[in-house]
């Protein structure tokens, strides 16, 4: 596939969800952490099964009754709350910049701010998160990290990173964002993916499907401006994309019904596939509470 088409770059424009750091802890706040578990073993509240004894266990979970009936020395085992890797994949290509003149920010900067929350809440479950980049300037992929530290290394990455590059047709950049997860997300991590799902390249939902393998969990969650969403404009317009290259003259008012339904068949398309994999689709526009959507996210993950 032909390389990806250098465009001009477009600084995130946070309108009113600037400053990131302080919007992403308030959106973090009214959302309930540690709501998932993970498959390793411990000392827990949920019988997860049984092993032969190894000396140096517990002996407050040795299996009375595997001794009697079968003369083994077994040891009873527990589901337990642990930590889990939450890998947040942003797409910062040209079309994410886009940002309509009543929308509160860009479509970068409000999946900036989901991102942002998302991981200062699963810090504060004491998860370790990563983060993986498709298109944009300046944007820096970081490998899982907890803790304070981790959470500050995600936020200056979010707050660097200019929407640029043309990706419609660009396969290879999607396997470049992607792979690094791939090899580094383990069983039980959670990966979720921030995209307006409209500009990605053809093998995009295969490429980012397939990481449910291995035990991992997905979430896609899609964010549109609510002009973008409503096609929320009147009479004749000249509409250019800011990937691909298309320019599409036409009445707004005679081609909304078509252009909602082409939509509508993009999302259903990802939501079958998601779905079919165990991950979900979530939709959204920058308009929406910010705080609904990172629930969603956290409750998604939790499944």
């Amino acid at each position: 596939m032909p390389a990806a088409t250098r465009r001009p770059s477009f600084p995130i424009d946070w309108g009113s969800l600037a400053p990131l750091r302080i919007k992403a802890r308030a959106v973090a706040d009214g959302v309930f952490a540690g709501m998932h578990r993970s498959i390793r073993k411990g000392a827990g509240v949920e019988f997860g099964g049984q092993r032969p004894y190894v000396p140096g266990d517990d002996l407050r979970f040795f299996d009375r009754r595997a001794l009697l009936r079968h003369d083994r020395l077994m040891v009873r085992e527990f589901e337990t709350e642990t930590d889990r890797a939450v890998w947040l994949c942003v797409d910062a290509s040209a079309s994410m910049a886009w940002r309509s003149p009543r929308a509160p920010g860009a479509k970068l900067a409000y999946a900036a701010l989901l991102a942002a929350a998302t991981a200062r809440v699963a810090v504060a479950s004491g998860d370790p998160v990563g983060l993986a980049w498709i298109g944009g300037d300046a944007a820096r992929p970081l490998p899982a990290a907890a803790g304070r530290e981790g959470y500050d290394r995600i936020l200056g990455a979010l707050e660097a990173t200019t929407g640029a590059l043309d990706l419609s047709d660009d396969d290879a950049a999607v396997e470049r964002a992607f792979a690094p997860v791939a090899r580094k997300a383990r069983r039980g991590a959670v990966i979720v993916l921030f995209s307006d799902l409209l500009d990605l390249p053809p093998r995009a939902l295969q490429a980012f499907s397939v990481l449910a393998t291995g035990g991992r969990s997905i979430v896609a969650v899609q964010v549109l401006d609510p002009a973008e969403a409503e096609l929320d404009f009147h009479g004749h317009v000249r509409l250019r994309a800011l990937e691909g290259g298309a320019v599409i003259e036409a009445d707004a008012d005679a081609v909304r019904a078509e252009y909602k339904a082409r939509l509508a068949a993009i999302a259903a398309t990802w939501d079958r596939e998601l779905t079919g994999r165990g991950g979900r689709l979530i939709q959204t526009t920058t308009a929406a509470d910010a705080t609904e959507v990172v629930r969603s996210i956290v409750t998604a993950s939790a499944r």
